[in-house]
């Protein structure tokens, strides 16, 4: 098999969503701007506490990140996520390694407990689940174990990491 095995590519596109998507405001000084998280959420107001306004943000979270808005998407993460990795070295990351423009799309959503939900996004062929969580008003997507250690190691060194593992869309 080469490195441009169309399967390889879906799982290592797989791979790349799941690290950039499980990124997760709290150490940045970011929390004074506007969350425009979710279009269901009152102009100035909290977003709805509900699975609807869960999966809002969700989606709009996977519009910005396959979209390209990579600045867009951190500021959707948690606290411990923004703590992880520098908006700067983020978009580092994603502009280095992520694919651009295909669509994500959230198939399904249930509520855990009042302040935590998980969604399941398509990308593809490849489903993957996320957990969103009601912080500061607002529904953030809460980063998975994996992209917290990826994102810990810095933009240089996670991107040197994406390319070793065959995870880097653009290597």
């Amino acid at each position: 098999m080469t490195n441009h095995h169309p399967f390889r590519r879906v799982g290592a596109l797989a791979l790349i969503a799941a690290a950039a998507l499980s990124f997760s405001a709290g150490c940045s000084g970011d929390d004074d701007e506007p969350a425009g998280n979710s279009a269901a959420a009152a102009p100035g107001g909290p977003e709805p506490k509900t699975l609807e306004g869960a999966k809002a943000a969700a989606q709009t979270m996977f519009d910005r990140f396959s979209g390209g808005d990579f600045a867009g998407a951190w500021e959707m993460y948690t606290a411990q996520g923004k703590a992880a990795i520098s908006k700067v070295d983020y978009v580092k990351l994603n502009e280095a390694c992520s694919r651009k423009g295909l669509a994500i799309s959230l198939t399904s959503a249930r509520l855990e407990g009042t302040d935590r939900a998980v969604v399941i996004a398509k990308q593809l062929v490849a489903a993957q689940s996320y957990t969103m969580v009601y912080e500061q008003n607002a529904w953030k997507l809460e980063p998975a174990k994996e992209g917290l250690a990826l994102y810990s190691q810095g933009a240089a060194k996670a991107i040197a990491a994406q390319k070793r593992a065959g995870t880097c869309a653009n290597a």
